[in-house]
């Protein structure tokens, strides 16, 4: 069994004086708690008193007296922890961060708007995860946590397509996200000898997220998908909502005129192309891409997964607060 790694519970500390008392050996003790052998050791050391047996004394274990040693030794182990005793406190941040997948950021903002009196701040969260202060919560179930692998690779020059508009011909109020219509595109690749994969699309003023799920990685399949929604919101709808598209220099996107020109004749959007290697240019939508992957890591096959879970993810990110919409959604933004 692993050797807990904790202090000895109460409930633990009167198992521990029941199977004393029944002369269990302290190995059996040990394996059966969880704990090593030493640490059974010490309790008994820190439980131990005198007693009286037909005039005769004998050293017995107390799980009373013990966890009475133990409480007192913790008042001397700094202030107490600013979550205080309020558990619904604690369960709405653990419930945020595991059920709804919130990072701890998002769910104490989250705990701000319900109008929860205890507050902490952000690195008092963390540290409170890292020493195990919540009963489910860890490390593990973060987004991102520890630090970041060095990358051993040589820079690569910065290049783009020489024929095709170049990303620092954007327009000014493009880069400063100052009206609505302009998007960032990109693929979320399914599983080595998959066909499948997702199109994602991130609005820069809102973050609003679109996700459809393409049969394959072909440049007309693209096309399929601005065609259906070009049908569907009409000619002038659709150039409301979409006025350009930044995006990479992947090969399912570099059929410029034919993913530019609409079905209604002329042009649908403007595209802009990023630098090689440059994934930053379209941050927005390679943050939301790796959010993507908390739900369907690396290896997934999308020719599995149904439009009804990427419908349901491209919800949640839209009701996701962020940061940088001062704690607003995407949806809250996009209205």
């Amino acid at each position: 069994m692993t050797k807990k790694q904790h202090y000895m519970t109460r409930d633990e500390r009167l198992k521990l004086e029941a199977y004393l008392r029944v002369k269990k050996p302290v190995a059996w003790i040990a394996r059966e708690l969880g704990f090593c052998r030493q640490t059974i050791y010490n309790e008994m050391k820190r439980g131990a008193y005198q007693h009286n047996v037909d005039y005769d004394y004998e050293t017995r274990y107390s799980a009373d007296k013990a966890q009475q040693i133990h409480d007192y030794n913790q008042t001397g182990k700094g202030r107490p922890l600013k979550i205080g005793a309020d558990r619904a406190y604690a369960d709405f941040l653990e419930r945020k961060i595991l059920t709804d997948r919130f990072s701890p950021a998002a769910a104490l903002a989250a705990a701000r708007a319900e109008g929860h009196h205890t507050q902490v701040c952000i690195s008092t969260l963390y540290s409170y995860i890292e020493k195990g202060v919540f009963l489910h919560l860890t490390n593990k179930h973060l987004w991102e946590k520890g630090r970041k692998k060095k990358r051993g690779y040589e820079p690569v020059r910065r290049i783009v397509h020489p024929k095709l508009p170049n990303i620092a011909e954007r327009p000014d109020q493009i880069n400063q996200r100052l009206e609505p219509g302009h998007w960032e595109m990109d693929l979320v690749v399914g599983r080595s000898g998959s066909r499948a994969a997702l199109l994602t699309l991130t609005e820069r003023r809102s973050r609003r997220e679109l996700i459809f799920k393409l049969p394959d990685r072909r440049a007309a399949s693209v096309r399929k998908i601005f065609d259906s929604l070009e049908r569907k919101l009409g000619k002038v709808r659709f150039r409301e909502i979409f006025r350009s598209i930044t995006t990479d220099n992947g090969p399912e996107f570099l059929e410029y005129e034919l993913l530019r020109q609409s079905i209604y004749g002329g042009n649908r959007f403007e595209i802009y192309y990023c630098h090689s290697y440059s994934a930053w240019e379209k941050g927005s939508n390679e943050n939301h891409n790796r959010m993507i992957r908390r739900f369907f890591p690396k290896g997934t096959d999308f020719g599995k997964v149904s439009k009804k879970r990427i419908a349901a993810l491209q919800n949640w990110m839209n009701s996701y607060p962020r940061k940088v919409l001062g704690w607003k959604t995407p949806e809250e933004m996009a209205a």
